[in-house]
């Protein structure tokens, strides 16, 4: 819900034919790689994945493998939070066998350590803020939009690092 126009005192009501039908789930991934020596400057990275129902263990593991690949299996540390697919055991064995991935996680109930949440508001504070889809393909579209937006200013990435408090 954001600040929208209308008519001092007149509550704004948005009618839309959209109806909730299966649920879209939304995956991010903001990253931060140090630079190495004088050669190569620090830099952020997000990754960002819509999927129609919910993220379970497989799904946790395609995007980690996906991550692996896109970041040429490459030491890598993912600190996530505590949703409970983060957990199974199947995730943990798979995990274990992956010698470039190491995973850490956030303490439990703890949304403002987690910089994906900051990509979340921001999302929701532009492209999605007040927003009335027709159907499920524009709404996607307007999450890509956004996302792109976000991928293409790197302030704005290390924003969302930042805005935690925590050190790299």
């Amino acid at each position: 819900m954001r600040r929208t126009w209308a008519p001092k005192g007149r509550t704004p009501v948005l009618r839309h034919r959209y109806r909730r039908g299966k649920q879209l789930s939304m995956c991010g991934l903001v990253a931060y790689r140090p630079g190495q020596g004088d050669r190569e400057e620090p830099a952020t990275w997000m990754g960002f994945e819509l999927l129609e129902g919910a993220y379970d263990t497989r799904q946790c593991i395609r995007v980690l493998d996906g991550l692996g690949h896109q970041l040429g299996h490459q030491p890598v540390t993912v600190i996530w939070d505590n949703l409970g697919a983060h957990h199974a055991g199947d995730l943990q064995a798979w995990a274990a066998a992956q010698s470039w991935l190491v995973l850490e996680y956030l303490p439990s109930y703890a949304p403002e350590l987690d910089p994906v949440e900051g990509l979340w508001a921001n999302l929701k504070g532009c492209e999605l803020a007040n927003r009335c889809c027709a159907d499920r393909k524009e709404l996607i579209a307007t999450a890509q939009v956004g996302s792109i937006r976000v991928r293409r200013d790197p302030d704005l990435l290390w924003s969302f690092l930042a805005g935690t408090g925590l050190t790299l």
